[in-house]
C-alpha cells in the first residue's frame, strides 16, 4: 500500500500545476487579444470608461481618450465623422460620471460636442455595451461598424462581450497603453479574473 500522505501531496501538486496552467493560458489569451484591429470606417466610436482622479481622467483613461482623439482626428481628415459614445457611470468615490469627464476631455481636444453621446449609467464593461446599444437605438443611430477604444489589456474581453451582446455589429478595437509597468502588471493580472467572470455571468 502506498503512503497516503505522499499520495495526497502528489494530488495537491497536480492541482496546483493545473491551476497555474489555466491561469497562464488565460493570461496569454488576454495578451494575445490585446491588439488594435480596425476594419473600415466606423459609424460609431465608443470610448470605454475607467476610474477618475478627482474631476480628471486617471492616467489609464487619459491614454484611452488620447488614442480616441488621434483616431477621430485622422478620420475627420479623411471626411469621416462618426458618432462618438463615451460610456461610464459615477462610482461611489467619484465626483462626477466618467462619461461627463470623458466627453468634456474630447470637446477640449477639438471634437464637436454635438457628435458626442454621454452614456452615464454603466458600472461595468457589459453594461457599457448594453447601454450604448440602447442609447444608439433610442436616437435612431443604426450604423453597424463600431470601434471600441480601451487599454490593450481590456480588448480581449471587449471583443468577447461584443460577440455575445451586440452580434449584429462589425466590431473593431483600438488599443492604448497603460501608464507604467506596475499598473500594467496589476491590470493584466486582474483582467484574467474579469475575463472569467464576464464569460460566466455577463449576459
Amino acid at each position: 500500500m502506498g503512503n497516503p500522505v505522499r499520495s495526497v501531496g502528489r494530488r495537491m501538486t497536480a492541482l496546483v500545476l493545473l491551476a497555474a496552467s489555466v491561469l497562464l493560458a488565460l493570461e496569454a489569451l488576454v495578451v494575445w487579444g490585446g491588439v488594435t484591429r480596425l476594419k473600415g470606417e466606423p459609424d460609431v466610436v465608443v470610448v470605454l470608461g475607467a476610474k477618475l482622479w478627482g474631476e480628471q481622467p486617471s492616467p489609464a483613461l487619459r491614454n484611452r481618450l488620447d488614442a480616441a482623439l488621434d483616431y477621430l482626428r485622422a478620420l475627420q481628415a479623411q471626411g469621416c465623422m462618426p458618432t462618438v459614445v463615451v460610456t461610464g457611470g459615477q462610482g461611489e468615490d467619484e465626483v462626477l460620471s466618467e462619461a461627463q469627464c470623458m466627453g468634456d476631455y474630447l470637446v477640449r481636444g477639438g471634437i464637436a460636442p454635438e457628435r458626442i453621446i454621454r452614456e452615464d449609467k454603466s458600472t461595468n464593461t457589459a453594461e457599457n455595451l448594453k447601454n450604448t446599444k440602447a442609447v444608439l437605438l433610442q436616437r435612431g443611430i443604426t450604423g453597424k461598424n463600431v470601434t471600441f477604444v480601451s487599454n490593450y489589456f481590456h480588448l480581449t474581453r471587449v471583443r468577447m462581450l461584443a460577440a455575445r451582446l451586440t452580434p449584429e455589429w462589425q466590431v473593431s478595437t483600438l488599443g492604448s497603453s497603460v501608464p507604467d509597468l506596475s499598473s500594467g502588471l496589476y491590470s493584466y493580472c486582474r483582467e484574467t479574473v474579469a475575463l472569467v467572470k464576464s464569460f460566466l455571468f455577463d449576459r
